[in-house]
């Protein structure tokens, strides 16, 4: 990755990335989120950064502030093959709305899945694998030729992102989290001011969108993330964390 030739950091290949996202948050970590995304695309990686979208149910907001900056911004958005249709309808609902004009669909590759996940049940017995094949490897394809992205994480959704910083090292990237400091009111006002339609599962309890056989409803009073992969010590796909793989499974 190019270093940021305005921060004049001058450190080593191993602490480029960390170094940066320190300098970045010093210099812009406390603007609003329009600002940091506008600084972001525009100048710090204007052409060399990307949104990875899933499309859930607070996607919206985002996806709103980055067409308000740059609606040719690229968008990337997995599509593992086990996704609610009503996230797939959303996703062509809020393109439009917004003119977004470059929404990547990406998908596995159908030999990962013929080799590793024949049945299509991968998410039963090894669901850090059945992530992996269909999110985190995909994803990783997507990002090449990127020097950042940006992501949709906030610090009210789960105690595991309570200390989110805005810029933060993603091996030889910068990830970008224009809302980590926002809270869950001031996303609904921003909705509500701009009128953004709301996934249509959220209206059904479903407080955290992703794969069908992982996603369930979140009761009151838990975290918005809680209905992700409910019973299993997971709180994460994997392209946010370095999990551990069953190394026979990879």
């Amino acid at each position: 990755m190019a270093p940021l030739d305005a921060l004049a950091l001058a450190v080593d290949p191993d602490e480029d990335t960390r170094a940066q996202a320190l300098a970045l948050n010093g210099l812009y970590g406390e603007r609003d989120p329009k600002a940091v995304i506008a600084a972001a695309a525009g100048d710090l990686f204007a052409g060399r950064i990307a949104l990875v979208s899933s499309f859930g149910s607070e996607s919206a907001v985002l996806l709103h502030l980055v067409a308000e900056v740059d609606r040719t911004l690229p968008i990337i958005f997995l599509d593992t093959g086990k996704l609610f249709p009503e996230t797939l309808a959303y996703r062509e609902l809020l393109t439009e709305r917004l003119g977004l004009t470059d929404v990547r669909i990406v998908q596995p590759d159908p030999a990962r899945l013929s080799l590793k996940d024949p049945h299509r049940a991968l998410w039963m017995t090894n669901p850090d694998l059945c992530c992996h094949i269909r999110k985190t490897e995909p994803l990783r394809r997507a990002l090449q030729g990127f020097d950042a992205w940006f992501t949709g994480r906030k610090r009210f959704q789960s105690a595991t992102r309570a200390d989110l910083q805005v810029f933060e090292p993603d091996g030889d990237r910068i990830k970008v989290n224009p809302l980590a400091r926002w809270t869950g009111d001031e996303l609904k006002a921003y909705a509500a001011n701009h009128d953004l339609p709301e996934h249509p599962l959220v209206a059904r309890g479903f407080l955290s969108v992703g794969c069908v056989p992982c996603t369930t409803k979140v009761e009151a009073g838990e975290d918005t993330r809680a209905g992700r992969w409910r019973g299993l010590d997971k709180v994460e796909c994997g392209i946010h964390t370095a999990l551990e793989i069953d190394g026979s499974g990879i």
